[in-house]
């Protein structure tokens, strides 16, 4: 395949914006030291030659490439309709679920959106809160959100303030939205090195927060090496203001994945980026920078590690996690770039900056992950788009196992990795460059499916509804969830 063919444009645009109401600029908390691979504070642009704009335009003009903005889709898949940002200009990044609304997370704060119309969400409220990344769950009342960007202080006042100093600050914020128009502010939790993201262990009376955090530095007097485990956090249900973190599991005993130059282009293990939980099987997968783990949680305040494993060939940076229904397969995710990079082309290859897919097999704890195939988008893009495998989660569709995820530019994409040795993808979204002159950051930062539709919060162009009609999915369309956390697994059925 040269590197701009794809397959053919199906259908052009076909959302509408949507009218925004109930502003609700409510100033509250946020937190110290940056640690990303993740796409920086603000989105960027990024010169490359004139070489790769001549590509860049030429791909477009023979149509082997959508348009600047333009908007394809596979035949299988609808757009519904489009919310462009409002009053939080920031990078737009994770999603949650409860009822018929959406938690949009942005690095200026959250949106709430009802979308108990999919084909017209309404925005509800907007909260102003600036702290990266403002990865959002929730949970009852109660919505969680991270900060690991280092402020001066723990109120949504806050501003910048260097991570070298002890009087900054990052960690959880922890809102009361048992009233959507006007979330309040209830409590702030310092964690060590931030909260890049969270994952909760939601149980009857507290909910658990697993926070993950990386890159320490000597000079950073909150964030230390060696800096080998997660934060957990306690919260209690009925007293959310009680929060606090209960202990720091050390998940690398001897230090993890060391990293270049032992392992050439592979980041080196100093804490997590993101877990996923499966409270029913009462197990958690960990994406941890250059380590993948498989965790026990029968007891949710103390996670233990089964298994470890490494891909020192393909893998650059162990980014998320998501199990099968059944719990036998995990999918971990290479961000090769940190999501700024463009890695969906031939010369970067079908092998790195992809899905990993790994088969749980024994028992106990005895059990391992065996790896068995990568999946990539097939759809190659230009040296003008950042694009890499990002969030996703499960179409709960009957006897198949099927995603839908994120890949920044590349769009959105669903793929069946029922067979775990030959996944493929079965339909897509996306949009055209957001420039041909220069790499410019945007796409789809999450992409998750949710009680018959797919919502995508992408990171300059607002908040998405698509729809897929395909025999291989339609057996979803039964299933429906009060919540939706895509890093804390539901029982789908």
């Amino acid at each position: 395949m040269k590197p701009w063919e794809r397959p053919p444009q199906r259908r052009r645009y076909l959302g509408a914006a949507a009218a925004a109401f109930g502003l609700v600029a409510t100033l509250l908390a946020a937190g110290p030291a940056a640690a990303t691979p993740d796409p920086g504070d603000a989105p960027h642009k990024e010169r490359v030659t004139k070489s790769q704009q001549s590509e860049a335009k030429a791909a477009i003009e023979n149509g082997d490439i959508p348009g600047v903005d333009q908007i394809v889709h596979s035949d299988n898949v609808s757009h519904l309709t489009n919310i462009p940002k409002q009053d939080l200009k920031g990078i737009n990044s994770d999603l949650a679920f409860q009822g018929k609304y959406a938690f949009a997370g942005n690095y200026d704060g959250f949106v709430v959106y009802d979308i108990s119309r999919p084909k017209s969400p309404k925005i509800v409220s907007q909260v102003l809160c600036p702290g990266s990344q403002n990865d959002v769950s929730v949970s009852g009342d109660l919505l969680f959100l991270s900060t690991d960007s280092s402020r001066s202080d723990n109120s949504c006042n806050s501003t910048t303030q260097p991570a070298t100093e002890k009087s900054s600050w990052e960690g959880m914020k922890v809102f009361d939205i048992s009233d959507k128009r006007n979330p309040e502010y209830v409590a702030a939790v310092e964690t060590s090195c931030g909260s890049h993201t969270h994952t909760l262990v939601p149980e009857r009376k507290d909910v658990y927060i697993y926070v993950s955090s990386y890159s320490p530095s000597a000079t950073f007097p909150d964030c230390l090496p060696p800096h080998d485990g997660i934060s957990v956090i306690k919260v209690p249900r009925k007293a959310p203001e009680k929060a606090a973190v209960i202990d720091f599991p050390v998940l690398f005993p001897d230090g993890g994945n060391p990293g270049g130059p032992t392992n050439p282009g592979v980041t080196q293990t100093t804490g997590c980026h993101d877990l996923t939980t499966f409270p029913k099987l009462k197990l958690a997968a960990g994406a941890c920078m250059g380590d993948g783990v498989l965790l026990d949680i029968a007891d949710p305040a103390k996670p233990r590690v089964i298994d470890r494993v490494e891909d020192n060939v393909n893998f650059a940076f162990w980014h998320s996690a998501t199990f099968n229904e059944r719990g036998t397969k995990v999918v971990f995710t290479d961000e090769l770039g940190g999501g700024g990079a463009a890695t969906c082309n031939t010369e970067v290859g079908e092998d790195r900056g992809a899905d990993g897919i790994y088969d749980i097999v024994g028992k106990g704890d005895k059990r391992k992950l065996v790896f068995r195939n990568y999946f990539k988008i097939p759809r190659h893009q230009a040296d003008t788009e950042n694009c890499v495998a990002h969030n996703g989660s499960l179409i709960p569709a009957k006897g198949r196992d099927i995603m839908v995820q994120a890949w920044y530019q590349g769009g959105v994409s669903i793929w069946d990795f029922t067979d775990s040795d030959r996944p493929k993808e079965i339909g897509y979204f996306e949009r055209g460059p957001l420039s041909s002159d220069a790499l410019v950051t945007g796409g789809s930062w999450s992409a998750y499916y949710y009680n018959g539709y797919i919502y995508s919060n992408d990171i300059q162009k607002g908040f998405d509804v698509l729809k897929i009609h395909d025999r291989r999915t339609d057996s979803a369309g039964s299933v429906r969830l009060r919540e939706l956390n895509a890093q804390t697994q539901p029982d789908y059925r």
